[in-house]
């Protein structure tokens, strides 16, 4: 698959679920930058899995200020983890539609644009929601 094909998958969800390890596209990316904007907009509803590092919190405060969020937004919409030495080695996941019956998941690099896309199969999908639904669960103490 392409990051084309994926912004198309990106763009007709109405929620998008993200683990990343830099939110490289979302505040690095010009095409998803502007996806993004526009369907937070149309209230599409995102909810992202980061690590805690310094890093991430230069890039939650762009994220924040990009797309013109309060602090309580951010708080809403993102569960910081513990960094980890793996966090390098992580591709950006993104989830779409993870509470319905055809939740498509697909992975790319996360460190920089690429424009090849792996999408997961449907039994790799429906648990990769169930797993990032438990973990956002166990955190926030409240459903994704």
């Amino acid at each position: 698959m392409t990051l084309k094909q994926l912004i198309k998958i990106e763009d007709k969800a109405k929620e998008v679920w993200v683990i990343s390890p830099s939110l490289h596209y979302d505040v690095e990316n010009k095409e998803f930058t502007e996806l993004v904007s526009v369907n937070l907009g149309q209230k599409t509803k995102y909810k992202y899995i980061v690590p805690g590092t310094k890093d991430m919190n230069k890039h939650i405060d762009t994220y924040k200020k990009l797309y013109k969020l309060s602090e309580e937004d951010v708080s809403h919409s993102f569960l910081i983890l513990p960094e980890s030495e793996l966090n390098p080695f992580v591709m950006e996941i993104g989830i779409y539609n993870g509470l319905s019956e055809d939740c498509v998941a697909c992975g790319a690099s996360g460190l920089e644009d690429a424009n090849e896309v792996i999408q997961f199969s449907q039994s790799a999908s429906k648990e990769m929601a169930k797993q990032f639904k438990l973990l956002w669960k166990k955190y926030k103490r409240v459903n994704p």
